[in-house]
């Protein structure tokens, strides 16, 4: 059975649809990269998952139950949540505390505490655990809200653009982090502009367009769709990656 089934997913904000029959699923284990041009849908998408937007229409099946309707923290609870992209930390606190208030969702204070220096270590920034996080970097700032959302225990994880901003030995620690996430049976979908990145990362990628899905299928089946050429990726992956 697919961990995340999404059948005939529709949202409209007034005259703009922006999510129009989305209809996928993912096993256990797969990392699915979800691509498209700029206003495609795609961070809408992932809200929508999360249940901080409800669709108008539509299912969305985390291990075999319905999420639809719940709020974000009840989605959490049952095992999928997000990162953001555009990282809010509380600027005054540790580091630490920045991560184990996520760790609250499943554990007391002392156990959460625990399980956050265990995901700092996995994203490389326990030796700064102490350290206040309004004084972070940009991509030590991401890979905070990548250890709070790994602290809440999740199934099904969803990272919106997190190698943003990162230089190419970053980004290759991230892209060695996701795999290692996935070898320990969490399963990601991945929004990301970095084409070499999706390529070489995921084992299946999803395009959106105008808020409707125009290809499902390996890296080498979506690169070489005419109309996601035509879309998206334009006549060099060059360009882009």
């Amino acid at each position: 059975m697919s961990i995340l089934e999404v059948h005939g997913v529709s949202r409209r904000f007034g005259g703009l649809q922006a999510l129009s029959d989305v209809s996928f699923s993912v096993p256990q284990g797969q990392i699915v990269g979800l691509i498209g041009p700029n206003g495609a849908g795609k961070t809408t998408f992932f809200s929508t998952l999360v249940g901080l937007i409800r669709p108008d229409k539509g299912s969305i099946r985390l291990d075999g139950e319905s999420v639809v309707g719940l709020k974000p923290h009840k989605v959490a609870h049952r095992g999928m949540t997000k990162t953001f992209q555009n990282v809010a930390l509380f600027g005054e606190s540790s580091v630490l505390d920045n991560v184990l208030t996520a760790g609250l969702l499943r554990h007391d204070v002392d156990a959460a505490r625990e399980e956050a220096l265990k995901c700092l270590d996995r994203v490389g920034l326990r030796a700064i655990a102490h350290q206040q996080a309004g004084l972070l970097s940009f991509p030590e700032r991401a890979r905070v809200e990548l250890a709070r959302a790994l602290c809440t225990g999740p199934k099904v994880l969803l990272l919106d653009e997190v190698m943003a901003a990162l230089n190419p030995v970053e980004m290759q620690e991230v892209m060695d982090l996701i795999r290692s996430l996935r070898d320990d049976g969490i399963t990601l979908l991945v929004v990301e502009h970095h084409m070499r990145a999706i390529m070489t990362i995921c084992d299946r990628v999803l395009v959106l367009n105008f808020g409707k899905l125009l290809a499902d299928g390996t890296p080498q089946q979506v690169a070489n769709d005419p109309q996601v050429v035509e879309a998206y990726l334009g006549k060099s992956m060059e360009k882009r990656a």
